[in-house]
């Protein structure tokens, strides 16, 4: 079990000690579930009525909060960031594989593999493929040809990785994800789909994280691009020859269709869609259930979808709905007339 003290960690994570510094701290949990020994957070306004009930012996919080004499503290800017930085740092996650390489797995004999390298049970990895130093990778995975997976990152089990991609350091990939299948490419000639080959790769940044079940298509011809600290939540699809620019977060669910770009630090909720061929600037926040039909050129924030209604209500707005352009023309006339 991991244990660091009050100031350990405050020098970890750059905050300031209020209290006793000596204290030790085992684990992390919110206000109102914290036992002695663990260290709680306060980001959100709701629960200040928590902190004096709290059983933690520390808590992370912004400068200007007031906290219990018999509470000590760390206080920092932004007190949600302090506490992922103290969750990894007392993270009790499992390694993805066992030290060293399980006897079952099948590595191609012209395979380069790192220092510290660690595969599970029955993991496959063919011909050219170059594994660096400190990655695991988990039981049940498959590593295509010629695909390179830098250094320290993880695989849980079952990821799928097709050939010639590339992974940055430090990745995550959760189980389910599949990386490089192909994309939705084919030409229709008189009726009959003709399919066409995908060709590209899928290139993927250092730092990055996916989730379960998520699948990033290759490229048909140019590759498909997820860059440096971008995070993607489980179940989502990216289409062959997307561009996902740096620190941009997907939720759950979401589609991003064929050859479109997605900005630096924007947000994009669950379950949206958005359409190919398209760009989106930085910094554009885009809330769940969106459906993006075309470019966005300013940050800011974004929403669609209608919210959910009784169903007598839904049919007759749908009624209204299928009305609008006649209500449209309407109104130009009645415009007209009046102009007159």
């Amino acid at each position: 079990m991991q244990a660091f003290t009050l100031q350990q960690l405050a020098e970890a994570i750059g905050a300031e000690v209020q209290g006793d510094g000596a204290i030790t701290i085992t684990g992390v949990a919110t206000l109102a579930s914290a036992q002695p020994g663990q260290i709680a957070f306060l980001a959100n306004e709701k629960y200040r009525s928590q902190v004096e009930q709290t059983a933690a012996s520390a808590i992370i919080v912004a400068p200007d909060v007031n906290v219990p004499e018999h509470l000590s503290a760390l206080r920092m800017r932004n007190p949600y960031a302090g506490f992922a930085r103290v969750a990894q740092l007392l993270d009790t996650t499992p390694a993805a594989a066992a030290v060293g390489i399980h006897p079952s797995a099948q590595i191609a004999a012209d395979v380069v593999l790192g220092n510290n390298v660690a595969i599970a049970a029955n993991v496959v990895i063919e011909a050219g493929a170059v594994v660096g130093d400190n990655v695991q990778i988990g039981a049940g995975c498959y590593i295509g040809a010629e695909t390179k997976i830098g250094a320290g990152t993880k695989l849980w089990s079952n990821v799928t990785v097709y050939h010639r991609c590339i992974i940055g350091a430090d990745c995550l990939l959760h189980s389910g994800a599949v990386i490089g299948a192909d994309g939705f490419g084919w030409a229709n000639d008189s009726g009959k789909w003709v399919k066409i080959p995908q060709l590209g790769r899928v290139i993927i940044g250092d730092r990055v994280e996916i989730g379960a079940s998520t699948t990033v298509d290759r490229g048909a011809l140019d590759d498909t691009v997820i860059s440096n600290g971008c995070i993607i939540d489980n179940q989502c699809q990216i289409a062959h020859n997307v561009f996902i620019d740096e620190d941009t977060a997907l939720a759950g669910c979401t589609v991003l269709a064929g050859s479109c770009r997605i900005g630096k630090r924007c947000m994009i909720g669950g379950a949206s869609a958005i359409n190919g061929h398209i760009e989106i600037c930085d910094d554009v926040q885009i809330m769940g259930f969106a459906m993006v039909i075309k470019g966005i050129t300013e940050p800011g924030v974004y929403a669609s979808g209608i919210p959910a209604a009784p169903h007598r209500e839904w049919l007759k707005n749908g009624a209204r709905y299928r009305q609008l352009d006649q209500l449209f023309q309407r109104v130009k006339t009645l415009e007209k007339l009046n102009e007159k």
